[in-house]
């Protein structure tokens, strides 16, 4: 049975995994400078096991922390400014922000506006965050957020509950206003319950069930590459903290994290795309180094890719953390071996199950 947690790992409140404690990093308004970046990279080599994550929130996870180094590594992020030394305020940094921005814009103003006013905020469930997303064309719009600023199709900004198809306009000095109004509803409507804005029950207050539709999405960051710099991507969001630290050539000033495995080097020298095998395959650490999996996930994704059609989704267990999102074939392990469904989500009901890797790949035609 799997352990379903319902809050993520931060920099004051680790995870243990199965090659000790998970450590979030938040980056703030998804930039990390270049002296941040190092940093990062020489605390993750000294305090951890020198693997570091991009996760579907943007945020980078150092892993394989011992217990006892955890206070040090702590103290060294607080010092490199990447975490906040109070844990109460570190923990309202759930910010997903459209990684394009340029300084002045609208995405820039409302979320530089909002990291100084995250102190007004109340106690919100561990997985609600927002997502600040007002260039012309979203580019977060399937990505975890609760309450999401964004444009319309008339190219104003509105604001929108997630799982709501409309929302409500909003001048842009007012965005982090209706921002904290919301949230503060949320809580006194006893959403923390539900614990994200999608499954409470709730009718929306009248001022925010308004008739805004949101502007079509714009293209994958991927499909377009970025104006600040060249786009490196990560396979499975793992990245070793040498080959990181490698992407601050002499020209870089810092880096922009995506929700999307894909790092936008600032000011990095152009260089051939890096789209590397299994980049967009969903897979999950898997075991050992969850201890919740019971099987080996990334080697048989990356066989087992090519010869599925669509979105392939392998997890280690049923609690899907790689993905939430039904995928077109998910690989679910228990108990040593996979279930099999499609257009599902790893804890949906399998049409094959008790399979192991050599079956998996015989049935795909990959063996």
């Amino acid at each position: 049975m799997s352990v379903i947690r319902g809050w993520c790992p931060t920099a004051h409140r680790p995870m243990e995994a199965g090659d000790g404690l998970i450590v979030r990093v938040r980056p703030r308004l998804a930039r990390v400078t270049r002296t941040q970046v190092l940093g990062l990279c020489a605390a993750a080599a000294s305090y951890g096991n020198g693997h570091i994550d991009l996760t579907n929130r943007a945020n980078l996870q150092i892993r394989g922390v011992p217990e006892s180094q955890w206070p040090a590594l702590i103290e060294r992020l607080c010092a490199l400014e990447l975490v906040d030394p109070d844990p109460a305020l570190e923990a309202r940094h759930a910010v997903l922000v459209a990684p394009d921005w340029r300084a002045g814009d609208d995405t820039h103003r409302i979320a530089t506006e909002l990291a100084a006013r995250l102190a007004e905020f109340p106690d919100l469930p561990g997985k609600f965050g927002f997502a600040i997303d007002t260039d012309a064309a979203p580019v977060l719009q399937d990505d975890p957020a609760d309450i999401r600023l964004e444009r319309d199709v008339t190219g104003g900004v509105i604001l929108r509950a997630d799982g709501r198809a409309r929302g409500v306009s909003i001048p842009v000095d007012d965005a982090v206003s209706a921002l904290l109004a919301l949230a503060e509803w949320f809580v006194a409507s006893g959403g923390r319950a539900a614990g994200r804005i999608a499954r409470h029950a709730a009718a929306l207050p009248a001022w925010a069930d308004q008739d805004a539709l949101p502007a079509p999405a714009g293209p994958p960051l991927g499909d377009t590459g970025s104006t600040l710099g060249p786009v490196h991507g990560v396979a499975f969001g793992r990245i070793e903290a040498d080959a990181l630290a490698a992407l601050m050539t002499p020209s870089a000033t810092g880096l922009r994290v995506t929700p999307w495995r894909r790092l936008i080097v600032e000011g990095g020298a152009p260089s051939p795309r890096s789209e590397p095998p299994g980049l967009d395959v969903d897979a999950c650490v898997g075991a050992p180094s969850c201890p919740q999996a019971t099987v080996e996930t990334r080697t048989l994704a990356c066989r087992l890719a090519p010869h599925v059609e669509g979105r392939l989704h392998v997890s280690g267990c049923a609690k899907g953390c790689a993905r939430a999102r039904p995928a077109d074939v998910v690989l679910t392990g228990r108990d040593s071996l996979f279930d099999v469904a499609f257009d599902a989500r790893a804890d949906a009901v399998p049409e094959l199950v008790g399979l192991d890797a050599a079956h998996i790949l015989a049935h795909f035609g990959a063996s």
